[in-house]
């Protein structure tokens, strides 16, 4: 049924659903909650300082409102629990106040000044609490549209249409639901039982039909037959001596399995994952390169304009002495442009074009495309994969990411690839000093980054992210924008970056921040990975224990691209032991092993962590033995031929994975 005749949906809601892929009332039921509030009455006696607090009760006074930098509000009244009598203080709701009246019923929700009888709301609702705790699914906002109102829209549905994908003997072999059971108790659960059930079913199904994917892909790669090139070994060997520096060990490696698998009869499918810094740039640009002698073009494809620009200047600067032309191809380019560059691709007198996703978009045909390079963790789907196939094209694929995985999962998770890493980092750069400090010790970070402007170098200071709430995001940049204008506002320029803005003007940041034109950057989105701007020399991320270690590296490797040193400092009041690990090591290998060790199953009621896979609800990490499981299942359903049995499996294979 299509989003638009359910009961609620209006034209601009409709728009906003389609615009992010929710096209149907199937599209919707399948739009998971990330996290669950159990929501039953606290009981104050047993409440410690800044504990969560859930509790109703009668407005005592009238509430005053009062207005603070432009944009904020604080509002405050009086409310009797019953049992007591309490300051309630609340920010941004001030629109809120006609409807706060004295003897009003109330629930509030928020957390517990006990040192002040203070609770902080973060939510009011205006009804009593339920005399049982009800279990309340919280879903990640849509362009402005609520989970209150997801929640809404979902609960309107008649009939949840759902296909069942899981062999009736793998249900029997591991007591798993029937899918409907479990759609319905994903978004309604009566019971913390409930929950798990349904969580159980759909985490397999989803490691299921991924590894079904994956190992159908697999198998169909053996024997593809790749493009045929003969490339003297020797003009590889002096290009490579020509570079300003020398490749390590593991780059070294590296080069020749491309060239191994780019002269192979076969087609390339290879990973390369490195740590930040690594070098997986050059050992992409010495693909390109050996492509290029091959008589073939390449595409580098990056995630953002930004680093595309980045990479079309460093390409520009190595081939400079070779003839080889290097272009770009964003979406931000003037029509004319794209139309020029689209004839010049045509007519091969381009050799190298560099881009975001707009490389493979509908207008643009190649002549000879012989390898695509996706940079960034961004993979090349399937999807991808079939727009080039439409045009006539079957490249050799090459992939760069900067989040490495320890290798067993690397190799199951990426089973459909060959996998290369890179460990050994290139000679001349320090290792990041890492500092862990408490919010106690602000004026020892302030003295640090004060270091660090007087040198004249650039800092990046990541806010917390905080999933539930695009307000409090943009909360926590206002209040940090205040700090540090506060504490060096006279003295160098702070820019704001925040997922509030504009693509165009996030860029736009980003590149003045690239240019020295801004010395402090706060921002509440993950900076851009792969952004080189080498006189950033300082890292610092507030309530750092709010990041997986992997992200915390990730973010690291922002800052030491160069000979300076750099510092990254995590402010955290929570978990001093498990970011301790981050002050140890920068091998993020071995970050990223003890990322796994830690992170156990989980709180069923906490945040969940998204799968680096952006799985709906399992996480490759925590449900790595689910996906264990599944592998083996679909590996017999492929091997014994079962699947023949399964005719919406099959469709679903011939769909998506028998592209190319």
């Amino acid at each position: 049924m299509d989003i638009g005749t359910l009961k609620g949906i209006g034209p601009k809601t409709e728009k906003i659903l389609k615009s992010n892929g929710i096209m149907t009332t199937k599209d919707l039921i399948s739009y998971y909650p990330f996290r669950y509030d159990v929501i039953k009455r606290s009981n104050i006696e047993e409440l410690v300082q800044d504990d969560k607090i859930i509790i109703d009760g009668i407005v005592e006074s009238k509430p005053s409102v009062f207005f603070f930098n432009k944009k904020m509000n604080k509002m405050s009244f009086k409310f009797n629990t019953g049992n007591y009598l309490m300051n309630v203080v609340i920010f941004n709701r001030g629109f809120l106040k006609s409807k706060i009246n004295p003897g009003a019923t109330l629930t509030l929700i928020g957390k517990f000044d006990k040192i002040h009888n203070t609770i902080v709301a973060s939510d009011i609702r205006f009804s009593k609490l339920p005399n049982i705790p009800v279990i309340e699914p919280i879903y990640h906002a849509i362009g402005g549209i609520s989970s209150n109102q997801i929640r809404g829209y979902i609960n309107n549905i008649d009939f949840y249409e759902v296909e069942e994908y899981v062999p009736e003997y793998l249900k029997e072999k591991y007591k798993l639901i029937e899918k409907e059971e479990a759609v319905l108790n994903i978004h309604n659960p009566k019971s913390e039982l409930d929950l798990k059930k349904a969580q159980a079913y759909l985490k397999y199904e989803e490691l299921f039909l991924f590894m079904l994917k994956m190992n159908s892909l697999k198998r169909n790669k053996k024997n593809k037959v790749g493009l045929s090139r003969v490339v003297d070994k020797k003009l590889v060997i002096d290009f490579i001596k020509s570079l300003p520096f020398e490749l390590t060990e593991d780059q070294s490696k590296c080069v020749d399995k491309i060239y191994e698998d780019l002269t192979d009869i076969n087609r390339m499918n290879r990973l390369v994952q490195g740590d930040v810094g690594s070098g997986k740039t050059i050992v992409a640009i010495i693909a390109l390169y050996i492509n290029f002698l091959s008589g073939y073009q390449g595409a580098l494809m990056a995630p953002t304009e930004v680093l595309a620009n980045q990479h079309l200047i460093n390409l520009k600067n190595i081939f400079k002495d070779y003839n080889i032309n290097v272009e770009l191809l964003t979406g931000s380019l003037k029509v004319s442009e794209k139309k020029a560059i689209y004839k010049k691709l045509e007519n091969k007198e381009i050799d190298i074009i560099i881009g975001t996703h707009a490389l493979i978009s509908e207008g643009v045909n190649y002549n000879n495309l012989g390898l695509v390079i996706t940079d960034e963790q961004h993979r090349f789907g399937v999807n991808q994969r079939s727009n080039l196939k439409n045009k006539g094209i079957t490249p050799d694929i090459l992939y760069l990411s900067a989040t490495p995985i320890p290798r067993t999962y690397a190799l199951t998770i990426y089973g459909d690839m060959d996998v290369s890493s890179i460990k050994t980092m290139p000679s001349g750069r320090k290792e990041v000093i890492t500092n862990l400090k408490t919010s106690n010790q602000i004026k020892e970070l302030l003295e640090l980054m004060y270091q660090e402007i007087k040198a004249k170098h650039q800092i990046y200071v990541i806010a917390p992210l905080i999933e539930e709430s695009d307000r409090i995001d943009l909360e926590n940049v206002n209040e940090l924008e205040e700090k540090m204008t506060s504490a060096f506002g006279k003295i160098c320029k702070i820019g704001v970056m925040h997922g509030k803005m504009e693509k165009s003007e996030k860029d736009k940041v980003m590149q003045d921040f690239k240019n020295g034109d801004i010395t402090i950057l706060i921002s509440t989105t993950v900076i851009e990975v792969g952004v080189d701007v080498k006189n950033a020399t300082m890292m610092v991320i507030f309530d750092a224990y709010r990041f997986g270690l992997s992200q915390l590296h990730q973010l690291r490797g922002r800052v030491g691209r160069n000979d300076l040193q750099s510092y990254c400092v995590l402010v955290s009041d929570k978990e001093a032991e498990r970011l301790d690990i981050m002050t140890k090591t920068t091998d993020g290998f071995k970050i990223s092993e003890e990322d796994f060790k830690l992170r156990g199953s989980g709180d069923l009621f906490g945040v969940r962590q998204s799968g680096d896979m952006n799985f709906r609800l399992a996480d490759f990490k925590t449900d790595f033995n689910i996906l264990l499981k599944a592998k083996e299942d679909t590996l017999e359903l492929l091997e014994t031929n079962k699947i023949i049995k399964y005719e919406n499996l099959v469709n679903l294979l011939n769909s998506s994975v028998n592209l190319d």
